[in-house]
């Protein structure tokens, strides 16, 4: 109902913001300068329409439209497959979607391979001629088998009247299946299947595991037929199985076919075993003949016209079967694009784009789930809250040498066995957080663990970044010795520092954050010092004139000028902390985002991935429009002089 909802709400919101938008080009100012800043201002009417163009796409290709109006046309479309699969192997045996019969291709193949070995021995200068005398009889011999075959004098009335009773099993189930009761099934039977029904739940149903709290799908398509339509193909592939099954167990091998193969058989076995070691040749030569001698017997060849009936009750079936999907086949052809329904054996998947690309509704289900406390991914929580005394906070922000550097020693222990704390020995309890205060709530989570360590290695960056760069824009001497040095580290892939950082300081926050903090450093110290080098002489030299300082030149001149600079660079960085971060999340860690990601892809979790990735992109897209609010605030002079 939801996508149903959501569907038709795009339609509408397309279709209302593009006949505003025309509406409003209509009435605008027809003066207006080409290229002037003021025409790309506004524009949500066409912000909506991109951003409902992208979800629509997202829909269809997910096949989450097709979920959403047509609930059951998976379970329908798995039962037909579970029909085109009986079928392949009886149309494959046919000039049906191939251009012959299986049994001509394999007579030209293996009477080609006849062919070339017989020319092969007879030019085989490690042959004698009495060697090839015999493995060429053999060669004949063999290739007389196939008229055996083929020849409709020698065919047996048994194997006349089993074919025939396969092709009257056809044409019964082609007479059967077009009856509306098809195929006939008991109030016991239709109990049964409900409650398999029942068990095997809807199309994508995401599931949680109540043991351990994570989350689980149930099989991806449901193969119970839930449908009468549905019914129908399930219970006319099952019937289509056994046919086939009987077509391939029967073999069409007379009296004369088996004695001549048989002795054919043990004459090459014979001859093999009486050659010497140093005349593998011929041995292997006589072995391969014998392979070509078993892959006729084992093929399922007749004569030319002896298949026709059963050919022709083949296709009568499938034009039925093909007539009988009806409006399914449309659905399929509009609301299935990239791929459809397949079957394997007792299951059936998605083959295309709504395997890889789930559907967004499945992935908002998800989230949801994976939004619960209670279950979270891995025990942990996406973003939540935990309360934790101001203690802790304290004695992580103090440093603990500021116990150790007050005079006198810490306590020790009297012969009794007890401690008598001093002033030191509690100022030591105070910067380690050994003490209780009261609790306020803090973020924790997957979401919260990445947040922060991009927040702290950009804050990092920024801190040492800026003043850096704005002393190498400004002095020679900086410039000089710290060019070298960021110049060398800064066009290094971080992926390239990951291994070592991480191998150093460790798996957990601070390697991590020591690494986004490289990679922020070189982009801020690169945009302050451009800023910085970049001020107009003439407002320094205006500044001078009216008597200011370095330092006020520095803050009301210089600084002001690389702010734009500065704040660009902020939002480069930001997107390389966030791509940096996921794979150092991948290498090594224990949550995050990217830990999330890395675990969904060994299990094959796409909605899991895609979350990850919307997570990302919307905690990017955060931190970009708090960028652009501060620079609209702070310099609205940027790009006006």
């Amino acid at each position: 109902m939801l996508t149903q909802f959501v569907t038709i709400l795009i339609i509408v919101s397309v279709i209302g913001c593009v006949l505003y938008g025309r509406r409003l080009i209509r009435t605008e100012k027809v003066d207006a300068v080409f290229g002037n800043p003021e025409r790309a201002k506004g524009g949500t009417h066409w912000v909506i329409v991109g951003s409902s163009a992208i979800l629509m796409l997202w829909l269809y290709y997910s096949w989450d439209i097709a979920k959403g109006f047509y609930p059951k046309s998976a379970n329908e479309l798995c039962q037909v497959a579970k029909i085109n699969e009986s079928l392949l192997g009886l149309k494959y045996q046919f000039p049906i979607e191939e251009r012959e019969f299986k049994s001509t291709s394999i007579i030209k193949i293996e009477n080609k391979n006849l062919v070339k070995i017989a020319n092969e021995i007879k030019g085989s200068p490690d042959l004698n001629d009495q060697q090839k005398t015999i493995l060429i009889s053999y060669i004949d011999r063999t290739s007389k088998l196939i008229p055996l075959l083929t020849s409709e004098e020698l065919m047996e009335m048994d194997t006349k009247i089993k074919l025939q009773e396969i092709t009257e099993e056809i044409k019964l189930l082609s007479s059967n299946f077009q009856k509306k009761d098809y195929p006939f099934e008991t109030d016991a039977q239709k109990t049964e299947r409900q409650k398999l029904i029942d068990e095997q739940g809807g199309w994508g149903i995401t599931t949680i595991d109540s043991g351990s709290g994570s989350i689980e799908n149930t099989i991806e398509i449901p193969t119970a037929p839930q449908t009468n339509k549905g019914l129908k193909f399930h219970a006319a592939a099952a019937e289509l199985k056994k046919i086939d099954d009987k077509f391939f167990k029967l073999k069409n091998h007379n009296p004369p076919f088996k004695s001549s193969i048989k002795q054919l058989k043990d004459d090459i076995k014979a001859y093999r075993k009486g050659l010497d070691d140093s005349e593998e040749i011929a041995s292997d030569y006589a072995k391969n003949i014998v392979k070509i001698a078993r892959r006729i017997e084992f093929a399922s060849i007749y004569p030319p016209n002896a298949l026709n009936e059963m050919q022709a009750a083949i296709i009568e079936f499938d034009e039925l079967q093909n007539k009988e999907q009806a409006g399914l086949r449309l659905i399929d052809i509009l609301l299935f694009p990239a791929g459809t329904i397949v079957a394997s054996g007792p299951t059936c998947s998605e083959q295309g784009s709504g395997r890889w690309l789930p559907k967004p509704s499945d992935t908002f289900n998800k989230f949801v789930l994976m939004s619960k406390p209670s279950v979270g991914y891995k025990n942990v929580p996406l973003l939540w809250i935990e309360m934790v005394d101001v203690s802790k906070m304290i004695g992580f922000v103090l440093p603990d040498w500021i116990a150790d550097i007050l005079p006198g020693e810490y306590p020790v222990h009297t012969k009794d066995g007890i401690v008598k704390e001093n002033f030191k020995s509690n100022v030591l309890k105070v910067v380690t957080g050994d003490f209780k205060l009261f609790k306020v709530p803090v973020p924790y989570g997957h979401i919260w663990d990445s947040f922060m360590r991009v927040f702290l290695g950009l804050v990092f960056g920024i801190i040492i970044g800026v003043p850096l760069g704005l002393f190498m824009g400004l002095n020679r001497f900086a410039k000089g010795f710290f060019d070298p040095l960021i110049e060398l580290y800064r066009p290094v892939p971080p992926l390239a520092w990951a291994p070592l950082i991480i191998s150093v300081l460790g798996i957990d926050n601070s390697g991590k954050i020591f690494l986004l903090f490289m990679v922020s450093l070189s982009i801020m110290i690169i945009s302050a010092r451009a800023g910085a080098s970049g001020t107009q002489l003439s407002k320094i030299h205006a500044a001078h004139s009216l008597g200011a300082t370095k330092k006020q030149i520095l803050r009301y001149v210089i600084f002001p000028n690389s702010l734009p600079e500065i704040l660009t660079g902020i939002r480069v960085a930001v997107g390389m902390c966030w791509g940096t971060l996921v794979a150092a999340e991948f290498l090594a860690g224990t949550t995050g985002i990217g830990f999330v990601e890395n675990v969904a892809k060994k299990y094959f979790q796409y909605e899991v991935i895609w979350i990850t990735i919307f997570i990302m992109g919307l905690l990017g897209l955060l931190f970009d429009v708090t960028l652009r609010k501060i620079i609209d605030k702070t310099i609205p002079w940027r790009g006006k002089g």
